[in-house]
Order: C-alpha cells, then sequence, then structure tokens
C-alpha cells in the first residue's frame, strides 16, 4: 500500500517535472539562466603610452598679422629712470634721526616769539595780513604739518583746497598744498621746513601778499641778532 502511494507520488512529480520544462524551453529561460550564471569578462583598459613634453617654443608663438612684421617685444622690467629737470635739495637728503631730537628751552622759545612778533609791528598789517608761528617739534619733523590760526583761515583764505606758495626772504617760491577743512599746510611744506632747516623754537612771520601767497620771514631760535625786514 505503501508502496502503491509513494510511485503515484513519483509519477506525479515526474509528470510536473516535465510540464514545467517544456514551459521553461517556450519562454527560453533555460538560455536566460545560463547567460546569467555566466561571468562576463571585463574589457581591459586601453592605456595611452606617455609622451614626453616638447620644451615651449616661445619663437614659434603666433602673432598677430598685425604686428607679425615688428621685432619681439621684451617684457623685461626697464628700471631706469629719465631725468625730471633740477631737484630741489631738501637738506643731507637721509631721513632725519627723530631719537635725537632737541628741544628749544621756554626761554629761547619765548624770546624768538618776542622778535617775531616784533617784526609784526613793523609790517604793513591793513593791506597785507600777517601773523606769528612758533615751530613745534611736529612742525618740523616726523609728521611735518602746519596748521595755521583759524580766524585767520576764516577771514583771508581760500575756502576750498588750493596751493598755496611759500616766497622766502630770498624770493625763492615753495608750493604747498593748503587744506581748507584742516586750516593747514600738508604737502610741499616739509619741503619747505627742510630746506631751511626749520627746528623747534623758531618763529615764523608769515603775511598774505596775494590770494594764495604768504611771504615767510625765519626768526632763528639760536640766533640773538636782529631779523632782516
Amino acid at each position: 500500500m505503501v508502496v502503491a502511494k509513494e510511485s503515484a507520488y513519483e509519477a506525479s512529480r515526474q509528470k510536473r517535472l516535465e510540464e514545467n520544462k517544456k514551459r521553461m524551453e517556450e519562454l527560453n529561460l533555460n538560455k536566460l539562466s545560463q547567460a546569467l550564471n555566466t561571468p562576463k569578462s571585463s574589457p581591459m583598459k586601453k592605456v595611452k603610452p606617455r609622451v614626453p613634453k616638447q620644451p615651449l617654443d616661445l619663437s614659434a608663438v603666433r602673432r598677430s598679422n598685425r604686428v607679425a612684421d615688428l621685432p619681439p617685444r621684451s617684457y623685461k622690467e626697464n628700471l631706469s629712470v629719465e631725468p625730471m629737470g633740477r631737484a630741489r635739495s631738501y637738506g643731507s637728503g637721509r631721513r632725519r634721526d627723530l631719537s635725537n631730537r632737541v628741544y628749544a628751552s621756554d626761554e629761547d622759545r619765548a624770546y624768538a616769539i618776542e622778535r617775531a612778533e616784533d617784526l609784526e609791528s613793523r609790517l604793513d598789517k591793513d593791506n597785507m595780513p600777517v601773523f606769528v608761528k612758533p615751530m613745534l617739534q611736529s612742525h618740523v619733523t616726523g609728521g611735518f604739518w602746519l596748521g595755521l590760526p583759524v580766524h585767520f583761515c576764516n577771514k583771508h583764505l581760500p575756502k576750498s583746497d588750493e596751493m598755496m606758495d611759500l616766497i622766502d626772504e630770498e624770493g625763492e617760491v615753495f608750493p604747498t598744498k593748503y587744506l581748507a577743512l584742516k586750516r593747514g599746510l600738508s604737502g610741499g611744506w616739509r619741503g619747505f621746513a627742510i630746506d631751511h632747516e626749520l627746528v623747534d623754537g623758531d618763529a615764523l612771520v608769515l603775511q598774505l601778499t596775494d590770494r594764495t601767497t604768504l611771504k615767510v620771514y625765519i626768526i632763528r631760535v639760536n640766533d640773538s641778532g636782529e631779523s632782516s625786514d
């Protein structure tokens, strides 16, 4: 009885296998399964041989037809400097050693101011306004900035930045930059101060001879003689 059941089961199982095989052949599943299970060999990458770089020939650089007939241009830095005419001498031409500043004594400073005020009193102030400006270290070393009296600037000097000429006692002209908002002389004043070797304690008498021209008289702090008119 058991053998008969097993035979029937085997016969049924064999029948299903045959049917499945037939169905797979109809659908070409056998070939597809084999194709999926077969490993594919990856193609080898082609490696390009390395070609050594050739040095760049600058002479072969293509040039525009417009400049093809012109000689090659040199781009090397040209360090030659053309002369700009006679340069004004500003003392020794070396940077001042600010660590060796000499400060005038209160007595010498006051005496220079006294002599400057004496000269001021003998000038024509009615037609040409004048004022005295004692020199400090900030005027003659370091920053080289000459601030002018506010009342004098508001009343007599231009309301906007302009160039002003300083004329010394020898008649030489020194252009300077007047800054109206700051009420002082900037560019050009340094050259005047160095060229005339101004020091702390000197006193200047400045007279406005024209709208943008100041005549400058120098009273030396270390000179006890009379100043020239």
